[in-house]
């Protein structure tokens, strides 16, 4: 019987996660329809040891090539019409591929679900939770490119706009829980190998929806994957650093994106910077945080849990991390001449390491 899902995994120095990946995919409820691809690239651990024992596809980079060049070549390699991806440290509920192939429609595109943050102890793990990084970038966000506009929306986020909820069009999708039509995938060339990390999966739904502007990108909270963060505060900025570096290849790629660079962080320096001049501003610098962040202030009177009264100021840390990623990533970019998507795809048959 042919599949009707494939998962792509790709995989670096992953050996420790991606056994609990691969059981949540076995323990499936449409289990014998999946086909599990796993692609290691250039791994030094046992990622492919774990892989082959858990029954999976194996196709093993000789070096390094990058999150991009390893899930191309598990969509060449992918048999279904449909192909998913996840990341190695995902565990999938066990209705996640049932509820995937069930909300296809015919002017479905792609399709992702929820990522949730895995359980755990300590601050970290809850203050995700509460401000989870991978939730979808919703449709509004595509209305408009003007700066003033997306400013008007950052400052609703922050201050009104209560999450959506329930199955919905959206803009972007990440691709720790996304999947396409593989004939879809093709005809855009698969993801673009020139991005290594950050932002290749914003560039592939903008080239989807580019592609096939008829069809629709769609979040379907119900597929839900648990995503197992590092819990500490290093690895959190370090993500944030990343899609600020993400945020400049976009700009750079993709002109028309404007660039994001949060302002509240330049706000708080100047702030810092007067006062030294007039210490009073001292007591502003320090309880500013909680006015242009106010989430975790909220939280902490509803929830009385003054534990949260700290995420206001890991806000401004992402926020400000998120910035320094940007300027890094505008000057690596600054004479990069970017051409069509590079792909290299590998045609079925290719042979498994």
């Amino acid at each position: 019987m042919s599949p009707r899902l494939s998962v792509v995994i790709p995989s670096l120095n992953g050996a420790s996660g991606l056994g609990r990946c691969l059981s949540a995919l076995h323990a499936q409820t449409i289990g014998p329809d999946l086909e599990i691809i796993v692609v290691d690239d250039g791994s030094a651990d046992a990622t492919s040891d774990v892989a082959r024992a858990a029954g999976a596809i194996v196709l093993r980079h000789a070096s390094k090539r990058g999150a991009a060049a390893a899930r191309n070549w598990g969509i060449g390699r992918a048999t279904a019409p449909i192909v998913a991806f996840l990341d190695d440290d995902c565990e999938a509920d066990p209705d996640w591929a049932r509820t995937l192939l069930g909300s296809y429609q015919d002017d479905v595109v792609g399709l992702g679900g929820a990522i949730a943050v895995g359980s755990g102890r300590g601050f970290v793990l809850a203050y995700l939770a509460r401000h989870n990084p991978l939730d979808p970038q919703e449709l509004e966000l595509s209305t408009s490119n003007k700066i003033t506009y997306r400013f008007t929306l950052y400052l609703r986020r922050k201050w009104l706009a209560r999450p959506p909820r329930g199955r919905r069009d959206v803009a972007l999708l990440p691709t720790a829980n996304f999947s396409a039509r593989r004939a879809a995938l093709l005809a855009i060339g698969g993801f673009d190998e020139q991005i290594g990390f950050g932002s290749e999966d914003d560039d592939l739904c903008r080239r989807l929806v580019r592609a096939f502007p008829a069809m629709r990108l769609v979040y379907d909270p119900d597929a839900r994957v648990v995503h197992h963060f590092e819990p500490t505060l290093r690895d959190t900025l370090r993500r944030s650093r990343t899609y600020g570096r993400g945020s400049a290849i976009m700009h750079s790629k993709w002109p028309e994106v404007p660039p994001t660079f949060f302002p509240y962080p330049s706000l708080m320096l100047a702030v810092l910077g007067l006062s030294f001049a007039f210490p009073p501003l001292f007591a502003l610098a320090a309880l500013l945080p909680h006015v242009l962040y106010p989430k975790g202030l909220r939280i902490a009177v509803r929830e009385r849990s003054p534990a949260c009264l700290l995420d206001a100021y890991i806000e401004l840390a992402q926020e400000a991390s998120d910035n320094v990623g940007f300027v890094q990533g505008m000057w690596h970019f600054r004479n990069f001449k970017w051409g069509d998507p590079v792909s290299s795809i590998q045609p079925l048959g290719s042979e498994d390491a």
